[in-house]
């Protein structure tokens, strides 16, 4: 089948079914496949995209959710049957932004709302907050409705006064929930680990460099094989104006759980973002979010980018900068890893996929933004946009996030 939209004069041409060896009855519901060579040309009158965060590429005016399909390994990632469904909304807070965890012995995923943004309810005088999902009240929902959106309750927690502004998160770390903060006002930013379990004990690991307090903390990650804690710290505090100017660089740091001991192994960025490995732990990817500004406003010529570098295994330092990925729509957020190491990041227009060699998969399309995303298990992707969170269930692995077994 072949799929025809007009713009300005000429036709882009989306191929659907004309995957290699794969036929139009193998292409899964809920996808659609554009391929690369329908509008590597679109001609002097077409009306080409000039602006990244609002104008997003749907050639085929798809509705939303749909699986968008660029390369023929994005199949492998979704499976034979894969289903994509809206699962909580709340059109008036934006409650499902970053830091998301996935604790599976209660089967719950935890995250934080926006922390100074539109629709967030938090400013220099309002924290956001935590909240969790019950995984087995979304399957029971979504068994009992078999098609469109279902709307499940969150759970928000009640978290020590310590907790200010958490915009990223990891693990479970010790059977805990790791957390990054940005701060807000004149608290810290910090690393916390909490108890996922009621009544949510929290304790700061960190909470400065040197007596130097961060700029606001972004995201962080525990990597797989030396158990080190790493996390970016940059602006955006500042620039949703619940922080002080800045007053350090915006870098990528390395805590020691087992010594507190902290240094900078990466610099050299614009605004540092999302961070992840590989599952060997040999690569660290860490995203460029610079064409975002908060107040300052987007500004296109500044990177939307995805890095890769090489993890030094005396050092941790990262080394051997280069670039995985530029991102065709707003900025590349939050970064999570499947087991294949395909790179997944929150875009203007939801979760792209891109593999390793940097070649775009395909995106979990949802004409909406999306920071964040996790692995609730194999085979679930909860994919976290503000005012919505959905559910995709594909046939991509999860990876451990809490680092090595310290059993």
């Amino acid at each position: 089948m072949v799929l025809f939209k007009v713009l300005s004069g000429i036709v882009v041409i989306a191929f659907t079914g004309t995957l290699a060896s794969v036929s139009e009855s193998q292409l899964p519901s809920q996808a659609i496949f554009v391929d690369p060579r329908s509008f590597a040309v679109m001609g002097p009158n077409a009306d080409f995209r000039n602006d990244s965060f609002n104008m997003l590429f749907n050639p085929t005016s798809t509705t939303p959710p749909f699986f968008q399909i660029f390369d023929e390994r994005f199949l492998t990632i979704l499976g034979g049957s894969p289903s994509f469904r809206e699962i909580a909304s709340d059109p008036t807070f934006a409650f499902a932004h970053e830091a998301p965890v996935y604790n599976e012995p209660t089967d719950e995923v935890f995250f934080s709302s926006n922390d100074g943004g539109p629709l967030g309810m938090s400013d220099l005088n309002h924290n956001n907050v935590i909240s969790k999902i019950s995984m087995k009240e979304v399957e029971a929902a979504l068994s009992a409705n078999a098609t469109g959106p279902v709307n499940v309750p969150i759970t928000q927690l009640n978290l020590s006064d310590s907790i200010q502004m958490t915009n990223g998160g990891t693990g479970p770390y010790n059977s805990s929930i790791l957390l990054v903060t940005s701060g807000r006002g004149s608290s810290p930013p910090s690393i916390v680990l909490v108890n996922p379990l009621p009544p949510y004990n929290a304790t700061v690991l960190l909470d400065n460099y040197f007596g130097r307090q961060f700029v606001s903390l972004n995201d962080i990650k525990v990597h797989p094989t030396n158990g080190k804690i790493f996390f970016t710290d940059v602006d955006y505090g500042f620039l949703n104006l619940f922080r002080p100017a800045p007053l350090m660089p915006f870098q990528v740091y390395r805590f020691d759980p087992d010594t507190s001991a902290v240094r900078v192994v990466a610099d050299g960025f614009n605004k540092p973002n999302g961070i992840a490995f590989t599952p060997d732990g040999n690569t660290a990817y860490v995203s460029d979010t610079g064409a975002s500004g908060g107040f300052l406003g987007n500004n296109l010529t500044l990177p939307a980018s995805i890095y890769a570098f090489d993890v030094d295994p005396v050092t941790h330092v990262f080394k051997n900068r280069r670039v995985l990925a530029y991102a065709d729509a707003g900025v590349p957020d939050g970064i999570q890893l499947d087991s294949d190491g395909n790179i997944y990041s929150g875009c203007a227009d939801g979760t792209q996929v891109w593999a390793p060699d940097g070649t775009l998969l395909g995106k979990f399309f949802l004409g909406m933004s999306t920071a964040e995303m996790i692995f609730a298990g194999d085979g679930r992707l909860v994919i976290l946009a503000e005012t919505k969170m959905f559910l995709a269930k594909i046939a991509a692995k999860s990876i451990p996030l809490g680092g090595p077994s310290r059993n």
